[in-house]
């Protein structure tokens, strides 16, 4: 009962605190793409920080923290992984669905960095669309973040991966570095409940540039499912089957 308590009153400061640090940091944003990142990794150092104190849950990045120009295909299962990977990276710039530039503040924020916005429901115009932002973009650098499967997947749960970051691949000819995480099994998808823990995020061995598009979604998906998994299984998880 006490976690619960702890949980809700978690989710309504950290709720609190986003509209709060938006509005802190919007002279500086409104005028400066330095100052929307800096406003939102204030925000993830926040939202990370409160959830340890508050509510028990450590975050951990592992593996090689890419530095330079790199496609990233990571696993989505929480909000809790977003932030953890945007606080990481140097300079990440997120594929994500076009209605999050409407949703209050995060919205705003989102537009000032440039992110890349996809509409899922015309998938072929859709990755034509994406291409062509990614590459008008390309000569900031970066870290460009996808998330392979399209949409925040439940721990166990199977959803296939998508032909939009084989596409990426080829096309930006560039290493992609993939990454793991159990964070859904902590913060889930749906629901207020937040679990004490340790969740990870952990960037994989980056796969080489120039496989076929087969190979790399092959090699993608295994490494990404199979360190996903070992994390889950470290944390506490247990398979449905079990």
């Amino acid at each position: 009962m006490l976690q619960w308590v702890r949980s809700i009153i978690y989710i309504i400061q950290v709720t609190i605190a986003m509209p709060i640090i938006g509005l802190v940091f919007a002279p500086w944003a409104m005028f400066s793409k330095a100052g929307a990142y800096k406003a939102c990794k204030t925000y993830a150092a926040y939202a990370m920080w409160s959830a340890r104190w508050l509510i028990g849950l450590r975050s951990e990045v592992r593996g090689e923290v890419p530095q330079g120009e790199v496609l990233v295909a990571a696993k989505h299962q929480s909000f809790l992984d977003i932030i953890m990977i945007f606080h990481a990276l140097p300079r990440a710039k997120f594929i994500m669905k076009r209605e999050i530039h409407w949703t209050p503040v995060i919205g705003q924020y989102t537009k000032r960095m440039e992110m890349i916005a996809v509409d899922r429901g015309k998938r072929g115009k859709a990755i034509a669309k994406m291409i062509e932002d990614v590459n008008a973009g390309r000569m900031e650098g970066g870290q460009l973040v996808i998330y392979s499967q399209g949409t925040r997947v439940a721990p166990g749960a199977h959803i296939p991966y998508k032909v939009g970051t084989a596409v990426l691949y080829g096309q930006l000819g560039q290493p992609c570095v993939p990454v793991a995480t159990n964070a859904g099994y902590f913060w889930p998808r749906r629901g207020l409940y937040r679990r004490p823990g340790v969740a990870v995020v952990e960037f994989l061995t980056p796969i080489e540039a120039g496989l076929t598009k087969e190979a790399f979604m092959a090699e993608l998906e295994t490494r990404v499912e199979r360190a996903s998994e070992d994390l889950l299984l470290e944390a506490g998880w247990r398979r449905p089957d079990v």
